[in-house]
């Protein structure tokens, strides 16, 4: 369509439902982004935020999770038990990305179950990240999590190294270091937090 002209029907379509952005219009119908822009305020269509923007060109297909709520019992339980654990181990100060560390690889899979199967996600989605005392083998901690998690080492971030002190206790409870799932998707992290009985 190389005309300097749009219809509302044919803008909205492509802006609101096509989801593209106003570059991506003005390549489409051969004109500027600056007319684009112009069109959109003539048909009084709001403009995307800058926030909204980079969302959708990480996301072209949309959301990439779907929330569902728990429709039995033993969801129920495993439900509340998700957002239990997000609220009280979860680092809820991130505003794009949803983060939950523990040292204790069960608590974390029950985390991830709660993801996947309220949030529909893919396992092969989440990103994790090692935190490790230099007296620790970084390896043989790595394996450990790989093997209690179920997952690749290609989803794991470099491990963050820490030079050994005095540990006492805290030594034998952190034998393999503390990992970090993550889950980088603003949308998922700000329903998370709406659920949350704050």
């Amino acid at each position: 369509m190389k005309n300097k002209n749009i219809t509302l029907k044919y803008l909205k379509y492509l802006y609101n439902i096509k989801r593209k952005s106003a570059q991506e219009i003005a390549k489409l119908i051969g004109c500027s982004p600056n007319r684009i822009n112009y069109w959109l305020a003539q048909y009084k269509i709001s403009k995307r935020t800058i926030s909204d923007a980079i969302y959708i060109k990480h996301n072209p297909g949309g959301d990439p999770f779907k929330f569902v709520l728990p429709d039995n019992i033993e969801d129920a339980k495993l439900f509340g038990l998700g957002l239990g654990l997000y609220w009280g181990e979860g680092n809820k100060a991130n505003k794009n990305t949803v983060r939950l560390g523990n040292s204790d690889p069960a608590l974390l899979n029950k985390f991830i179950e709660f993801l996947i199967k309220f949030f529909n996600i893919k396992k092969k989605d989440l990103k994790f990240h090692l935190h490790v005392f230099s007296d620790i083998d970084v390896n043989e901690a790595l394996d450990y999590w790989i093997d209690k998690l179920k997952i690749s080492k290609k989803q794991f971030y470099k491990p963050m190294i820490t030079i050994s002190g005095s540990l006492g206790t805290y030594k034998n409870k952190s034998k393999f270091g503390v990992v970090t799932v993550y889950y980088g998707n603003i949308k998922l992290k700000n329903k998370l937090v709406e659920l949350l009985p704050l």
